[in-house]
């Protein structure tokens, strides 16, 4: 069983923990991104509840190496890997069928897979990396959600998962091609929800806040940003993937087994507030007056 950790704050200003049981046994689950971050977060929380993970990625040397360290853990399900890039669609469709073979039937899905493939103002964003972004985020997505569903619409049920971003509802300037695909996905996981709704296949969101994942690390390492997303953040310290993969694990399990079309911000209530102020980072790359538009 995997402990989810709950905490409260006591009288004193320590932390004391509380346990909650949830358990995945022997229900299979595909984690798309589950090499690295918060996708090997999830499959990790999946298997030390005793489900199968299917880790899929684009890197198959990250994928063997992250579920020979899964593996190793003390889990009593089981992991596997597949390398796909989820912008292929036959790709897709044949992990999803790999992963429903494995044990007869799939049970749920976690999407990680995403990311942006550029940054900078909108008048000078390359339009390539646009394509690319909006392909990965909203098309990948759409794919994964399109064949995954068949299957536990088949199986008589299951649950879809997609990671969005706190960037999807609060502007993060100079982002410009990430958040209003990220926003796509949001949309996307609220109508699939009302369609599938019928055939017991739930689908909900996840926008994380700032994660601590070498991916931002850059962020965490830079004085000015990361001291204005303290200050945008009630709850003062930068996310775990242990705080998304706690989220994904209760939208899998039985226990939301009445909760259907919701984003869930898993950002210390960074969302009550305003997106980051990322101009120290690029100021110095693309110039002060780019950043409000100007182009020379």
């Amino acid at each position: 069983m995997f402990q989810f950790w709950v905490w409260r704050v006591t009288h004193s200003g320590g932390m004391k923990g509380a346990t909650m049981q949830l358990s995945l046994e022997d229900r299979t689950i595909l984690v798309t991104g589950g090499g690295s971050g918060i996708g090997k977060g999830v499959a990790e929380a999946v298997v030390a509840a005793g489900g199968h993970a299917m880790l899929v990625g684009r890197n198959a040397d990250r994928l063997a190496a992250a579920a020979e360290e899964i593996g190793a853990g003390t889990g009593e399900g089981r992991v596997r890997y597949e390398p796909a890039d989820v912008t292929d669609e036959d790709e897709v469709a044949r992990v999803v069928d790999a992963t429903t073979a494995w044990h007869g039937r799939l049970n749920g899905v976690v999407h990680c897979a995403g990311g942006s493939l550029t940054i900078g103002p909108i008048t000078q964003v390359d339009s390539e990396g646009w394509r690319q972004t909006v392909d990965l985020n909203v098309n990948g997505t759409m794919y994964v959600l399109k064949h995954s569903a068949r299957e536990m619409v088949r199986g008589g049920g299951g649950s879809f998962v997609g990671i969005s971003s706190i960037a999807s509802s609060n502007t993060h300037r100079w982002f410009a091609s990430y958040g209003p695909s990220k926003a796509a996905l949001d949309h996307l996981m609220m109508l699939a929800a009302d369609e599938l709704g019928a055939s017991w296949v739930r689908v909900n969101g996840i926008r994380p806040g700032l994660i601590r994942t070498d991916m931002v690390a850059p962020i965490l390492d830079s004085p000015e940003i990361s001291a204005d997303y303290a200050s945008c953040t009630p709850l003062p310290r930068p996310g775990e993937v242990t705080d998304v993969a706690n989220a994904a694990l209760f939208l899998l399990s039985d226990a939301a087994q009445w909760i259907t079309g919701q984003i869930i911000n898993v950002d210390g209530g960074h969302g009550l507030r305003r997106g980051p102020d990322m101009s120290s980072m690029l100021a110095p790359v693309f110039g002060a007056d780019a950043l409000r538009g100007v182009v020379s």
